[in-house]
């Protein structure tokens, strides 16, 4: 009798992050997604946390709100590699005084390959994938070559080399 072996289900990190207009829309994404949500350990930063903790009944890791610093720590997470998966519904019509960590954000997820939602149709799309709970070994980009570009010329008193990537 053949066997059927279930590949283990695994928890992931999910970052959940919201600018003010997009609240409502990240906390009515996450109430439908409660279940599953569940499954896996949460960040987020301060005030979508709270709100996300209430609206769920579940726990909420919670840094810093964003316009403080909890969108720089979210990245640093994502840098340290604890962070799996980032959802941020921003807000595109918006100006933010924080824009620069929100940029730094996005920016970190990509360097590091994490993936990122940034609308509830590719939260739709991600958080459906059975990639989300099955055995899935992201990438992890090889920036050797770019540690060692930036020792040199740190070494020869030389400006910093450009980012990761740029013109390649």
């Amino acid at each position: 009798m053949d066997e059927i072996i279930e590949e283990a289900r695994q928890t992931r990190r999910i970052a959940l992050v919201a600018h003010d207009n997009k609240k409502a829309d990240l906390l009515e994404w996450a109430r439908f997604n409660k279940d599953r949500l569940g499954e896996h350990k949460i960040y987020s930063t301060g005030t979508t946390g709270k709100l996300l903790e209430a609206a769920l009944e579940m726990p909420i890791i919670k840094l810093q709100s964003g316009p403080l610093g909890g969108d720089q720590q979210i990245g640093a997470k994502i840098a340290e590699g604890e962070i799996d998966f980032l959802i941020f519904f921003w807000d595109p019509l918006d100006a933010h005084p924080h824009d620069p960590d929100v940029k730094a954000l996005l920016r970190i997820a990509v360097v590091w390959n994490i993936p990122i939602a940034c609308n509830r149709a590719s939260a739709d799309f991600m958080f459906s994938s059975p990639l989300l709970t099955n055995a899935y070994e992201r990438l992890h980009p090889d920036y050797a070559g770019y540690r060692q570009r930036m020792d040199g010329n740190l070494q020869r008193g030389e400006p910093d080399a450009p980012d990761p990537g740029a013109g390649e």
